[in-house]
């Protein structure tokens, strides 16, 4: 992890990057690569996906350079997870194979670099990541084309992946979204709504504020007040159902 800092450092702050790739000789060949490009800083390095999104929860870099094929969370569904940060990094995949192309940029990759990667190339996604983020504003939402397998929660720096088939239910908490999963609750910076559109099959919602995955619902009863709740597999208590969601869950439930 070494900066260059030559004439273009001093006039614009230097552009903080992130490498993530399986493999030691491509993670050199590209810092080598960098080394030789002005304002450039690699902040961190990352064997694999999870590894990538620790080292942006903490460092916050401007620009990640994401393989696709790496051993557990892969570089495409990484790239979904980096959609949803604040403030969201640029996102540039470098890898041996074409066949990813589409399925890149529809996780918001700004660029798409073949390996070995080119010099010339290079310095051209350097220059689209600064136009990005001279133009970013607040972040967008995750590419929903595919679901993910885990939800990212962060707090001060640090992350904990949560993996979508342990979350018992999704709660929104004034501007947050409280996650209820087998080891516990963490936080989500993420709206319910772009939730529940990208996790559709996965989860039911039983009030405006509060998604339940469909496995852990098991029956609907009405307290003393007549008030209708849900009773849940896990959870420690009923939860409130709306009037217009009845209909829908009591379908789930047949």
């Amino acid at each position: 992890m070494r900066a260059t800092s030559p004439s273009r450092c001093r006039e614009e702050t230097a552009l903080k990057v992130v490498i993530a790739d399986d493999e030691p000789l491509a993670r050199e060949r590209l810092r080598s690569l960098l080394a030789e490009q002005a304002g450039v800083e690699v902040v961190a390095e990352a064997e694999n996906g999870e590894q990538a999104l620790h080292a942006c929860a903490a460092l916050q870099p401007d620009l990640v350079l994401l393989d696709i094929a790496m051993p557990g969370l892969d570089g495409l569904e990484a790239a979904r997870h980096l959609a949803t940060f604040d403030p969201r990094p640029a996102v540039v995949f470098c890898t041996a194979y074409d066949a990813h192309a589409l399925s890149a940029f529809e996780a918001a990759a700004i660029d798409y670099l073949m390996k070995p990667v080119r010099p010339e190339r290079l310095a051209a996604a350097l220059e689209r990541a600064r136009t990005f983020l001279a133009g970013r504003s607040g972040h967008p939402g995750t590419p929903n084309q595919q679901a993910r397998t885990v939800l990212c929660a962060r707090l001060r720096g640090s992350l904990r992946l949560i993996p979508i088939e342990d979350i018992h239910y999704l709660q929104a908490e004034e501007k947050y979204v409280v996650v209820h999963h087998a080891r516990g609750e963490d936080l989500l910076e993420e709206s319910l709504k772009s939730l529940e559109e990208e996790f559709a099959g996965r989860f039911v919602r039983i009030h405006r504020n509060c998604l339940v995955a469909r496995h852990e619902l098991l029956e609907l009863r009405r307290n003393g007040a007549g008030q209708v709740q849900a009773v849940l597999r896990h959870g420690n208590a009923p939860l409130e159902v709306s009037r217009r969601c009845v209909a829908s869950i009591k379908q789930d439930l047949l």
